[in-house]
């Protein structure tokens, strides 16, 4: 002998709980579940105790239906329908506060992606002209859009791209300035005869990298790295040499004798 299931069971006197689910379009759990939390509860039950909804209860579902699709969350919904009109209203008017906010949030979210996006693209959210204010006569605008063609599938284009997106011009001066800063202390401290691996030339070594870290997270191997591009490269050893006859070449051997002291050998570190 086949047992049909309990809840649709005689519907006769009343609609059943499958019968329900599909009138309102939704499923025999989720009425289950109405009824467990005393959101939506039949009001009658047969004397064999089957649920049997009656035509209020309907109504209450269809009335439940409604806020659901709005986005009310259920629990506010079992209050929605119970409270006093006054109260129901100042509910509804603070769901649709917190939707208003909600969708500004959104706006707000579409827009810091496009920013993304367009850092991901040209590397840097700032006009020609105020680059060329900010990091000085020397800087090319073109050198952002070169590294991304060198490193744009890297991790750290990546990272430099989400950092540089929520950056304003302010921030960006900041970070010119800290590196100026550290610059002239490298230069000084090169002038002076600074030995490289000594605890001085360690901090700055240290600092340096640390100073990196304003545009990707960057590790001993991969500070060895940059610190040969910074030798050898024109644009950079130009850069450093302005400042101090063969400052690039003893940035390097700075940054080598750190990495050493930090458990790394320059002669074979990788970019990780």
């Amino acid at each position: 002998m086949t047992h049909r299931p309990r809840d649709d069971a005689d519907p006769a006197d009343g609609l059943t709980v499958g019968a329900v689910a599909a009138l309102a379009g939704v499923t025999v759990r989720a009425l289950h579940h109405w009824d467990s939390i005393g959101l939506v509860q039949p009001s009658e039950r047969t004397d064999a105790g089957y649920r049997r909804y009656t035509a209020a209860d309907l109504a209450r579902i269809r009335r439940v239906l409604v806020y659901r699709e709005l986005g009310v969350p259920l629990t506010d919904i079992a209050e929605l329908l119970d409270a006093p009109s006054a109260e129901a209203m100042a509910s509804l008017r603070r769901q649709r506060a917190q939707l208003r906010e909600r969708v500004a949030q959104l706006h707000r979210m579409g827009d810091a992606l496009d920013r993304v996006i367009e850092a991901r693209t040209s590397g840097i959210l700032l006009s020609d002209e105020e680059q060329v204010a900010l990091f000085g006569p020397h800087w090319q605008p073109s050198w952002p859009g070169q590294a991304r063609d060198r490193w744009g599938d890297t991790t750290q284009w990546a990272q430099y791209a989400e950092r540089a997106a929520g950056r304003t011009a302010a921030q960006w001066q900041q970070i010119a300035d800290n590196v100026a800063a550290l610059d002239a202390e490298l230069a000084a401290a090169h002038r002076a005869g600074v030995v490289p691996g000594s605890d001085r030339a360690n901090a700055l070594a240290e600092r340096h990298r640390a100073s990196i870290g304003a545009y990707f997270d960057c590790t001993h191997a991969m500070h060895v790295c940059l610190g040969r591009t910074f030798a050898t490269d024109p644009g950079f050893a130009a850069h450093y040499d302005r400042m101090a006859t063969g400052l690039s070449a003893w940035l390097r051997d700075v940054i080598d004798a750190n990495a050493r002291a930090n458990g790394i050998d320059p002669a074979s570190a990788r970019w990780a």
